[in-house]
């Protein structure tokens, strides 16, 4: 065997262990390995809700509206704002609502400038009185139950931070949309079976809590959903995943929101392992390194090994039948990806194109972002789309 079909078939085995050996991995490991976390539905800690947002006013609303149907004892619970320099009517409308009939604390922490997500969180974290902060995005409605679902696994005193479970709604019921719950459904399962092994390494972004006694700040330029976990992780605590903690949101309706989401998402989170890579030591933290590398790291170079693919077959063309068929599928799943573009621009959507046009979209943006890490771009602000 040639140099160039090793390369070949060693990218093949990388992209398929990424996307399925990883997983499969993970579901065989949880057979085997169980630290169950001691969850206690009597245990009632104040909570803080605190709710990143940024020119919220068409969600805000709803959103305050939806939290104060928690099920969670109202002297103990309080929902802190954080406006990271809000234009339009956000801050008013949560001022509105300071003396509310729910009897809850209801805070407006006005970030000045636009600092963005991480540093107006870093800094409501400090005027948050519950000893457990939940983290939440406006546009992001929760289950009723979620308060309890969450602190229950604080009663057990190695938990350090607790994730929820996104439920996407695709109203718009765009490919994109569609694609998109499909590799969320993969990613909750993938959390089920890192929890039951030992500890997930990243939460929700629109659905975590932390001990606030354990919470670090951050630099501006890392995803906090990601990093804050891991920080959490390297004092020696466990974050779980809890999914009877449920949030529901809106898919992007188009796959230009989406693609943008994505490279601001990945560009933020390689910046985030950067931050914490000592935690990618497979001899200190051996569970932690192997999801970081398997779960984040190969995502995001498989659109490196997808192009290592598409050439070494392409050399390889003339070499074999088998080499054709491979390189005859890569162009029609390609194919099938281009065709779902333009009919997406003309509001078709079918099946069929949802999963390579989708799969594509992600992986381009991962690619660009890698390039934009190498160039030592940061990205900070984030814009209101879902």
């Amino acid at each position: 065997m040639s140099s160039v079909e090793v390369l070949l078939w060693f990218c093949l085995l990388l992209v398929f262990y990424a996307y399925t050996g990883y997983p499969l991995l993970v579901t065989l490991l949880s057979l085997f390995f169980r630290s169950e976390v001691r969850r206690d539905e009597r245990y009632e800690p104040r909570v803080t809700l605190l709710i990143a947002a940024y020119n919220e006013e068409k969600d805000i609303e709803e959103k305050l509206k939806n939290s104060f149907a928690l099920d969670y004892p109202k002297d103990k619970f309080e929902i802190v704002v954080a406006s990271d320099g809000s234009t339009d009517k956000t801050d008013e409308i949560v001022r509105q609502y300071a003396d509310n009939e729910a009897g809850v604390r209801v805070v407006l922490h006005q970030v000045e400038g636009r600092l963005g997500k991480t540093a107006a969180q870093n800094s409501a974290v400090k005027v948050c009185q519950g000893e457990i902060i939940i983290f939440s995005d406006a546009a992001s409605m929760y289950d009723q139950g979620v308060v309890r679902a969450m602190v229950r696994n604080y009663a057990d005193p190695r938990v350090g931070a607790v994730s929820g479970m996104y439920k996407y709604v695709n109203k718009a019921g765009g490919s994109v949309g569609f694609a998109t719950i499909l590799f969320w459904n993969l990613e909750n399962f993938i959390k089920s079976r890192q929890t039951r092994i030992r500890t997930i390494t990243g939460c929700c972004g629109c659905i975590y809590s932390v001990r606030k006694s354990l919470y670090e700040e951050l630099p501006t330029a890392i995803i906090s959903d990601l990093v804050e976990p891991l920080m959490i992780l390297k004092k020696g605590y466990r974050i779980v995943f809890e999914p009877q903690a449920l949030a529901y949101e809106e898919t992007t309706g188009h796959s230009s929101e989406e693609f943008n989401m994505r490279i601001r998402v990945i560009v933020r989170g390689m910046n985030g392992i950067l931050f914490a890579r000592q935690l990618l030591n497979p001899l200190k933290y051996p569970f932690v390194a192997l999801q970081l590398i398997s779960h984040k790291i190969m995502r995001w170079l498989v659109p490196v090994f997808c192009v290592v693919i598409f050439v070494t077959n392409a050399m390889l063309v003339s070499e074999s039948q088998l080499y054709s068929i491979l390189f005859g599928l890569q162009i029609i799943f390609y194919l099938l990806a281009i065709i779902g573009f333009f009919l997406e621009r003309k509001g078709i959507h079918k099946k069929v194109f949802y999963l390579p046009f989708y799969f594509c979209i992600v992986n381009t943006a991962a690619l660009i972002s890698i390039f934009k890490v190498f160039q030592g771009q940061k990205i900070v602000a984030w814009q209101t789309k879902r």
